[in-house]
């Protein structure tokens, strides 16, 4: 396995994320697409690692970081998907309005 594969992988998972988060209407299908775009960038960061930093353990502990705060906003993230869900019967994203700022 080269950088390159790598690279190609992570770009392919960023790529697939941000196509998931552009066309997808359901709260969870977008949250989904991100924790795909994340993980994209924590290839990145120990491919990069593994194969052009002196001390290849860097990649790991950037990825461990990330891989903590994603855990933290998903599960507030899922917290706020079963409350609007609870309220309101769905999760169109199109259609909430409740948290947006009416002044705006």
């Amino acid at each position: 396995m080269t950088l390159q594969t790598c690279l190609l992988l992570a770009f392919l998972l960023f790529a697939i994320g941000i196509y998931g988060m552009l066309t997808r209407r359901n709260a969870i299908g977008i949250l989904i697409s991100m924790e795909l775009m994340l993980n994209a960038a924590n290839i990145n960061f120990i491919a990069f690692a593994h194969f052009k930093a002196l001390d290849a353990t860097a990649g790991a502990v950037f990825s461990l970081f990330i891989i903590a705060a994603t855990a933290c906003e998903m599960a507030i993230a899922l917290a706020i998907a079963i409350i609007v869900y609870r309220r309101h019967g769905h999760l169109d994203v199109d259609k909430l309005t409740e948290l947006s700022d009416p002044d705006v």
